[in-house]
């Protein structure tokens, strides 16, 4: 079954067709590391391990890339204010290189909780400043580029299709630009987009600079840094190659960061940049943006401290399409963390021998999954395959073989045989509910509990599990 996916630039579901038969180059903007990544970060990273996964479930190879960008990227991304690293440093009185590896250590342990597949590579942008450097060469060299006292700059006016992604006229992406016209009196066009900031001006104190190729009569030996946008088609080319198959990251991104990846690495390299872009939306709180200024941004270590379990969060993620705004709420948590224990009784039911796949299930799986990454869809198929008449053994096998996509870690499930004492426990209990005893159907639980199991109540009846 052909896998289809919704192509940002066509505004259209298309028929996924790789450059090389057999092998996926994906590219996720991965975050800028001056800060605790909050769960709509990480639904983001979701997002793209969803397509990973499934890309690698249908046959593929990928060569999956995501970044880490450490300096260049300012408070705005019209190429104004502070460096975001840079400003993090100063407030918590560590260099930029502390910082970074900070945040990188909570936002790799976070993906290994949500358990997210680690990618091929996983580059930083500080790695890579001789290339950036080359690429804001060969731009000058094309007449895509010039520079001023202050910076190395595109000219989208030079650019073909420059609003292709975003479907906006230039007029609009000139006012999205806000004031960046005015930072720099020598800038030709108020939508143009620096390469290249000198150690001059604003900048004239700036922690993380290099020499460059380029000329200012403010610095010595073009000293300065990267803008935040060259650095992505740098990172992409570098171990993707010039046109890469899927890259993806979240709609903000597509007026200004994706717009101007695509000028520029175009320009450069004279050959197409991307394939398929994939862009996912905006968890919300509350029907609400979620942000650190609202107090909503909630990262990880924040949920697991009101008990749940990263995996439960996963399992909330996976019922919304990645297209989809999804709204985060604690009740909506809490109904997640059920249903994921629900399922996790469910399969504990199932034993622990593995019999054959149900190719029948399978196919409707990836059906589901194959129709644009659809999670919520491919999770009813689960239930499906636990309500068949399938023997339990394939029931397991299926399931197991479904969590390559799900990565919900169902491989670990201790299988534990249930006693027959705890059993008859239970239907003791039942029994006492049944017949209104609710002193003694709270006393035979405390007697269960203390024997290493827990008791939950559920609408089709009660479930067992090890403490």
């Amino acid at each position: 079954m052909a896998l289809r996916l919704y192509n940002t630039l066509t505004r259209q579901k298309e028929e996924f067709k790789p450059i090389k038969k057999g092998v996926v180059s994906f590219y996720y903007c991965g975050p800028t590391v001056y800060w605790t990544q909050h769960i709509g970060n990480m639904r983001g990273l979701f997002c793209a391990d969803l397509v990973v996964r499934t890309l690698k479930y249908l046959g593929y190879q990928v060569n999956y890339v995501r970044n880490y960008t450490d300096v260049g990227h300012l408070t705005s991304d019209q190429d104004e204010g502070e460096d975001k690293v840079e400003k993090a440093a100063k407030q918590e009185k560590k260099t930029p290189k502390e910082i970074s590896e900070k945040y990188i250590k909570i936002y790799e342990q976070d993906a290994k909780d949500l358990n997210m597949l680690e990618p091929t590579h996983k580059p930083k942008a500080t790695e890579c400043i001789e290339e950036m450097t080359e690429m804001a060469q060969t731009l000058i060299d094309k007449g895509f580029a010039y520079t001023t006292p202050l910076a190395v700059y595109f000219n989208t006016s030079k650019a073909k299709n420059y609003t292709a992604l975003s479907g906006q006229n230039l007029e609009e992406q000139i006012k999205g630009a806000g004031k960046a016209d005015v930072t720099d009196p020598d800038k030709k066009n108020p939508a143009d987009f620096a390469l290249w900031f000198f150690r001059a001006g604003k900048h004239k104190n700036a922690l993380q600079t290099w020499p460059s190729p380029f000329k200012s009569d403010l610095v010595e030996n073009g000293q300065g840094f990267p803008g935040w946008h060259i650095e992505c088609s740098v990172m992409s080319k570098k171990f993707l190659g010039k046109t890469i198959d899927i890259h993806m990251g979240g709609i903000e991104h597509i007026p200004v960061h994706h717009t101007n990846e695509i000028a520029q690495s175009e320009s450069a390299n004279d050959a197409e940049f991307v394939d398929y872009w994939l862009h996912n939306e905006h968890l919300l709180v509350d029907n609400k943006k979620m942000g650190k200024s609202e107090g909503t941004g909630y990262n990880l270590s924040e949920i697991k401290e009101k008990n749940f379990s990263p995996l439960s969060l996963r399992y909330l993620f996976l019922q919304a399409h990645y297209r989809s705004k999804q709204n985060f709420t604690f009740e909506a948590m809490e109904s997640a963390q059920k249903g994921f224990e629900h399922l996790i009784s469910q399969i504990r039911e199932l034993g622990n021998e593995k019999g054959g796949i149900s190719h029948e299930y399978k196919d409707k799986f990836i059906e589901k999954i194959s129709d644009d990454f659809n999670s919520p869809l491919a999770l009813t198929i689960v239930q499906e395959v636990l309500k068949s008449d399938l023997d339990n053994q394939d029931k397991l096998a299926t399931l197991l073989d479904f969590d390559q996509v799900l990565g919900l870690k169902l491989d670990k499930i201790k299988m534990e045989e249930i006693p027959q004492e705890i059993k008859d426990l239970a239907e003791q209990r039942e029994k006492a509910r049944k017949e209104k005893d609710f002193n003694q159907s709270d006393k035979i639980r405390k007697e269960i509990e203390e024997k290493g199991w827990k008791i939950k109540d559920t609408p089709s009846g009660s479930e067992l599990s090890p403490k």
